[in-house]
């Protein structure tokens, strides 16, 4: 490459395009009222030159930065990256730039920080990835002038709210079970403080309170396989056992293995449901039955809520629940005859 070369400037497309400045300028703001032909030979101009807007100029311009802000809870557990991976898929094929602030610890002072960083970038909206009750609370005490959507979040939250609906996943999971002819389902719920938790104990709860089906206590675990082995041990000690529920495909990956290693045949002596269908639950032993999230079009919901917020378009309240999806697989079958 030439060193002293100069990389291409607006004046340079308007000349190889055979239009004005100004032309040049409304094309790369998506003015509406520019002719197709001209617009082609503009946008073809730009190829040819290869040229790259000044995008600090250009926000100078139209006050439009074109970059949002994501606050994520930088952790490697599933739900939350992947929220953040359909966030970022999203606003990337929209167009916008995302600058992501991942902290250890969602509490409000950590998330207002990261507010006030992301906003001195020049955001123009900011998602907050909030899976915690804590969470929640720190939005609450948000102190900004620019829009905020919550992902994840409960319907308590102040700001407007996208999130998986895991009750009524958790409600399906439960359903299929005792539809298989399961005269309960025992629940490996996952850790206190954290709303999935919560949304997906509710719905295994209700389903079983509305067949009339006895409630088992719940066993707790911490999202991990380990922690879903440790349950699978007690449970498989347990003769009365016929259907489990986990909260995730992980801890339904370490209750296989005990169950395994305790001689209970899966399906043939218990079933047993995940949620979230991680790319791997299709090659456990046996092939996981889960609930499917589908975080691409949560991040697509969320960046269309905050897209609407910076328009002025949006609802402060607004709640919108993703509904999510039970994958058969071979984990589960009839109740076994005794």
């Amino acid at each position: 490459m030439d060193p002293e070369a100069r990389p291409p400037v607006m004046a340079d497309v308007a000349r190889v395009a055979g239009v004005s400045h100004q032309t040049v300028s409304r094309v790369l703001n998506g003015a509406s009222h520019v002719r197709e032909e001209t617009r082609d030979r503009v946008l073809a101009a730009i190829r040819q030159l290869d040229y790259r807007p000044n995008s600090a100029a250009r926000a100078l311009v139209t006050r439009r930065s074109q970059t949002l802000g994501v606050v994520s809870f930088g952790s490697v557990l599933y739900g939350p990256a992947s929220m953040l991976d359909g966030i970022e898929q999203a606003a990337r094929s929209a167009g916008y730039f995302v600058s992501v602030a991942s902290l250890r610890s969602l509490d409000s002072r950590s998330v207002q920080e990261a507010v006030d960083r992301l906003r001195d970038q020049g955001v123009e909206g900011i998602a907050v990835i909030a899976p915690q009750t804590s969470a929640v609370s720190a939005i609450g005490k948000l102190s900004t002038v620019v829009p905020v959507v919550a992902v994840g979040s409960g319907s308590e939250s102040r700001v407007p709210v996208v999130a998986i609906d895991n009750e009524s996943g958790a409600l399906a999971a439960t359903g299929h079970l005792l539809d298989l002819g399961h005269t309960t389902v025992h629940h490996v719920a996952g850790p206190p403080g954290w709303l999935e938790t919560t949304a997906r104990q509710n719905g295994w709860r209700k389903a079983l309170k509305a067949a009339g089906a006895p409630v088992p206590p719940v066993r707790s675990g911490d999202w991990s396989a380990r922690s879903g082995y440790e349950a699978g041990l007690g449970l498989a000690a347990d003769p009365a056992v016929t259907a489990v529920f986990c909260a995730n495909d992980h801890m339904a990956l370490g209750l296989l293995r005990a169950l395994h290693e305790s001689g209970r045949a899966i399906p043939g002596d218990i079933s047993v449901v995940g949620f979230d269908d991680i790319s791997e639950a299709a090659y456990f032993s046996p092939p996981l039955t889960t609930v499917r999230q589908d975080f691409g079009e949560l991040g697509r919901r969320a960046l269309e809520l905050l897209v609407e917020e910076l328009n002025g378009a949006g609802h402060s309240r607004r709640h919108i629940l993703v509904p999510p999806e039970m994958v058969l697989r071979w984990s589960t079958g009839p109740v076994p005859s005794r």
